[in-house]
């Protein structure tokens, strides 16, 4: 089994990213499921049902988030009737929605955990705690169990892989959207990478147009509502290979395509 996962997807010019590039980059790497975080799809905070509907038909299997899953209400009413759209599972009972669902994939039941970190972030319940209840409830369901951990801190997100190392297939890290080179993996057969990265304008400030990120570094005050950068579009991520027998890893790779390299005709995803 080979998993696509997709990073932030940032903005109507992640969308595009995302849509132009999604069913090349998935042939290319020869994946037979993706997985993309869509939290930041709706002008770089939130998603609506209309862009879960546009990854859907655009080939994203399973759709992660993180704190920014709330910030569109319209939103609510779906997460309590789309299994396919996950919210972390670590929030306190009574949140609409779930942060696990199990698909069929290459011929295996495959597990997607969502969890979200508590360091340098606001208030919610131990991922580590919560995680090994999620396991435990889900033991039977499924053969491969991969887990995207939304978290600010580098730490948290290293000491969460290990904590899982040879319990998971994967364990992947977003929210800061800078694609970390530091995929490995761990000795006891889990792949993971500190952060995928971003979809969207890498020409901005984590996927942000950088003449606003710097403005609110000059004044310290909030000024303009922060827009998504549109320059220089890129589909970040990695993939994952899993052994059919252990339900482990095989190997891990970034996925790096800038979409002025596929115009070029010069495809390739490294």
């Amino acid at each position: 089994m080979r998993i696509l996962f997709v990073a932030d997807v940032i903005g109507s010019p992640g969308r595009r990213t995302l849509t132009q590039l999604l069913r090349l980059v998935k042939k290319d790497v020869n994946a037979d499921v993706v997985v993309a975080n869509g939290e930041n799809s709706a002008g770089g905070f939130g998603i609506t049902p209309e862009i879960v509907r546009e990854f859907r038909e655009t080939g994203v299997d399973v759709i992660t988030t993180g704190n920014h899953v709330w910030d569109k209400k319209e939103i609510l009413p779906l997460l309590k009737t789309e299994p396919r759209l996950l919210r972390p599972h670590n929030y306190p009972p009574g949140n609409p929605g779930r942060g696990s669902v199990v698909i069929e994939a290459a011929g295996r039941r495959l597990a997607v955990l969502n969890l979200q970190g508590r360091t340098f972030m606001s208030p919610i319940d131990d991922p580590f705690r919560a995680v090994d209840g999620l396991l435990a409830e889900l033991k039977d369901e499924a053969d491969v169990f991969v887990v995207e951990f939304h978290a600010e801190a580098t730490s948290e997100k290293q000491a969460f892989a290990r904590y899982l190392d040879g319990r998971v297939a994967a364990v992947v890290g977003t929210h800061t959207h800078v694609q970390t080179a530091d995929e490995r993996i761990l000795p006891k057969g889990t792949a993971r990478i500190t952060d995928l990265g971003m979809t969207g304008g890498m020409d901005g400030i984590i996927g942000m147009k950088w003449e606003l990120s710097v403005e609110r570094q000059l004044t310290l005050t909030r000024g303009e509502r922060l827009q998504p950068a549109d320059g220089d579009l890129t589909l970040q991520g990695a993939v994952v290979e899993v052994d059919a027998g252990t339900g482990l890893a095989r190997s891990i790779e970034r996925v790096n395509v800038p979409y002025e390299r596929v115009l070029q005709g010069e495809f390739r995803k490294k």
